[in-house]
């Protein structure tokens, strides 16, 4: 069964659990998709079940305690994407305000995150400039690991290479990497190098995914970050991953696996069996639902 909504919607009801308020929404929905309507998400595994929740939410603690994820040896982790330092226009003229505003929010949290995972587009133009001053931004971040993957604004005019200087570090290929830390395997990948129209991921990167996951047991809860979505959300606008196909179909012997993407600035959430898609919001603009608008432009 594929389920698939925009997460700022009321999701569908599963008629076996007791609808949590006047929106329709069934308390574990809620847990899941109140989240996605910031700067900055907070992400909570616990069970091998991923639950998010906004970051400035007054309700943190609240929603956190109703879903078990305070519970001792759960991993809580935050998603910022999309800050386009170095933008300039009427959609947002200060975007490093807004970035700041962002990692305020991760600060202000009331407890210390195991890492936040910026997921592309850090800059707007690639510039060593841009690179420095997001650099030194994250560093205000209260954790003890920062992870990036670049989105196709950080490899302008020259494959990535700036972004690499900065933030490749320890990567493979072109910026790809896997860790793991609470027994959750994470898979940050590259799918903005190669683009035509749609993401792309290419072969040695695929090959590097199946080596990677090969010796895992398929209980092991698995989480992928990448910033062009690997679900189809609006191919038409570029918003997909031609060849991403290829990689969901070494994720579907895993009981759990969600998939965090950047690069379309809006809340989207789709599950398909055992994979579910999240689609993160922007800390510098919005950019038109699909469809709604002639292109993605802010």
């Amino acid at each position: 069964m594929t389920e698939y909504h925009d997460s700022g919607d009321p999701a569908p009801v599963d008629d076996t659990e007791r609808p949590a308020g006047p929106n329709g929404m069934t308390r574990r929905q809620l847990l899941r998709h109140a989240g996605w309507f910031g700067g900055a998400v907070v992400l909570t595994v616990a069970s091998g079940e991923v639950i998010s929740h906004i970051a400035d939410s007054r309700n943190t603690a609240a929603a956190a305690a109703a879903g078990g994820t305070t519970a001792s040896g759960a991993l809580r982790f935050v998603q910022v994407s999309d800050s386009h330092i170095g933008f300039q226009g009427p959609a947002n003229m200060d975007v490093a305000g807004s970035f700041t505003e962002a990692i305020h929010q991760v600060n202000s949290l009331g407890f210390r995150p195991d890492f936040v995972m910026h997921s592309g587009d850090l800059t707007h133009l690639s510039t060593a400039a841009q690179f420095d001053q997001v650099r030194q931004m994250m560093t205000g971040m209260q954790t003890d690991r920062v992870f990036t993957v670049p989105g196709e604004h950080d490899s302008i005019g020259d494959a990535g290479r700036a972004y690499r200087q900065t933030f490749g570090k320890g990567t493979l290929g072109d910026g790809w990497y896997s860790f793991d830390t609470h027994g959750v395997h994470f898979v940050a990948l590259v799918n903005t190098l190669s683009l035509e129209k749609l993401g792309h991921l290419g072969n040695e990167q695929i090959a590097f995914v199946r080596r990677d996951l090969a010796g895992l047991s398929p209980d092991t809860p698995v989480v992928v970050f990448s910033h062009i979505p690997l679900f189809a959300m609006y191919p038409k606008w570029g918003w997909s991953t031609d060849d991403a196909l290829r990689v969901i179909a070494l994720l579907r012997r895993f009981s759990s696996v969600t998939c965090l993407n950047g690069h379309v600035h809006q809340l989207f959430t789709k599950t398909e069996g055992n994979i579910t898609f999240h689609s993160a919001t922007t800390t510098a603009y919005p950019l038109p639902k699909p469809g709604r608008a002639p292109a993605p432009t802010p």
